[in-house]
């Protein structure tokens, strides 16, 4: 099945170099075609135009269009990790020369919003339990990078006596 809608990110002259990053941290994933500005222009010949690129099987187009727009938390992407070592790995790359946010969200050196998550987390979330649920979210609101652990801590630890 041919992908339907494709992200496509607006850089001010770092496409490539963030292509590279991506496709450097995700498995599956590869470079594909390349346009350059010619001498038509708007931007420097030879540059990067649009370069498209699959992160783990999902299609990406980045474009080097200016300073004009800005990527914004507004959109982010989310990566569902299997693991807490998966969480601890995908952070670590995509937060290396970023900013981290509140729960689980960081930005990487490019300026793209990123979530990176535990999918056993809305099971956590949506416990059954009111008083469990409230417990997990309060956990969650206090951290940066997600820890699975502290968060069926947080599930487990029950009324206080």
């Amino acid at each position: 099945m041919k992908q339907r809608i494709t992200p496509f990110l607006w850089f001010d002259g770092q496409a490539e170099q963030a292509r590279d990053f991506y496709v450097s941290i995700f498995r599956n994933s590869s470079v594909g075609k390349t346009l350059r500005y010619g001498d038509s222009g708007p931007g420097p010949k030879g540059q990067v135009m649009t370069t498209e690129f699959t992160l783990d099987g999902l299609a990406f187009v980045a474009l080097n269009g200016g300073p004009h727009y800005k990527i914004t938390p507004g959109i982010s992407l989310v990566v569902n990790c299997d693991s807490q070592a998966e969480v601890d790995d995908m952070w670590a790359k995509l937060a290396a020369g970023g900013q981290p946010m509140q729960c689980g969200w960081l930005t990487d050196r490019f300026g793209v919003t990123w979530q990176v998550v535990p999918r056993e987390l809305p099971d956590l979330l949506n416990n059954p339990d009111p008083a469990t649920a409230q417990r997990v979210m309060q956990a969650m609101m206090q951290m940066t990078k997600f820890d699975l652990e502290a968060l069926r801590r947080a599930r487990d630890a029950g009324p206080a006596v």
